[in-house]
């Protein structure tokens, strides 16, 4: 049975019991949290890119605000300076309906297609060749209503090196794999195992990157933990990035490097386009565009 058969399985058997303010009160908690971490990360990054300036004047994040038609909207924070070539932070917290077309895809959205949702995506794209990009998300959905109700988190991080860069691999996959452990030794090699499958190019026939880790419909009987595992994801993406950046920022490159670079990016936008399911999410719930597609690397190139 692959792990995301197992995962939906075990959410579907499961029945949210609570009531209508006690299910508002965890919205309130998730929501809370993601602009908190983005607050986080914005900081961090910035305090990299500003020790490296080449300009006296500070280089910050933009924040723009978005608001989806069929319920709530998000803020789209994104950053071009001299280490990150372009970075974006991204929330949202959306309600509403979804199409028929959509609704059988989704556990518990079946009959009704209600849904509401909450979340965090984080992409950085970078100068050096030689430092990694990177992508995290993490959010929590709730469908339908009533007895039927569904509640879960899902998210995960991974890696993707212009280079071979075993060193870079090996900090991020144990941090992981560390934070994992804290709460079921299971799960990093299932997790990992769907992060693999997950970030594959079957065109290609190549992964994207080294991984890190994927999961969706998280739902154990224990919230308050599920939760705290998610923060956890949050912050060992951000502390174990920060570590590479440090590493590797300072490696000298050239122009040939620069230019495989833009290559390798190709398959970035190539998977984000054809296959991420966060991109697929986003516009057909009515997502702001320039938010879905923030993902995209600012230059590209394919032989």
């Amino acid at each position: 049975m692959s792990v995301k058969i197992e995962m939906i399985r075990n959410l579907n058997e499961k029945e949210c019991l609570d009531d209508f303010q006690t299910l508002q009160n965890k919205k309130e908690l998730a929501s809370s949290w993601f602009k908190e971490l983005r607050d986080k990360i914005c900081n961090s990054f910035e305090d990299v890119e500003n020790k490296k300036m080449y300009k006296k004047q500070k280089i910050s994040f933009d924040q723009n605000k978005w608001e989806r038609d069929g319920g709530g909207g998000g803020i789209i924070s994104i950053m071009r300076g001299n280490v990150f070539e372009k970075v974006g932070v991204n929330i949202s917290t959306v309600h509403g309906e979804f199409s028929n077309e959509f609704r059988q895809q989704i556990p518990g959205a079946e009959e009704d297609g209600l849904f509401w949702a909450s979340g965090i995506s984080v992409v950085s794209h970078m100068c050096n060749p030689y430092v990694p990009a990177a992508h995290m998300n993490t959010r929590m959905l709730v469908t339908g209503k009533g007895n039927k109700k569904k509640i879960w988190f899902g998210g995960g991080g991974d890696l993707t090196p212009t280079f071979k860069d075993i060193k870079s691999s090996n900090i991020f996959h144990q941090e992981l794999k560390n934070t994992c452990d804290k709460y079921d030794s299971s799960y990093y090699p299932r997790f990992k195992s769907w992060c693999d499958e997950y970030f594959y190019l079957p065109h290609r026939e190549e992964s994207r990157g080294v991984g890190g880790i994927f999961l969706d419909y998280l739902c154990n009987e224990d919230w308050e933990k599920d939760l705290s595992f998610i923060k956890d994801i949050g912050l060992t993406f951000l502390n174990s990035y920060l570590k590479i950046i440090q590493n590797r920022l300072s490696k000298e490159f050239t122009q040939k490097d620069r230019d495989f670079q833009l290559v390798k990016r190709g398959r970035y936008v190539e998977f984000n386009l054809l296959y991420d399911r966060g991109t697929i999410f986003g516009l057909k719930t009515g997502g702001n565009t320039e938010a879905v597609l923030m993902s995209l690397p600012p230059k590209v190139s394919w032989y």
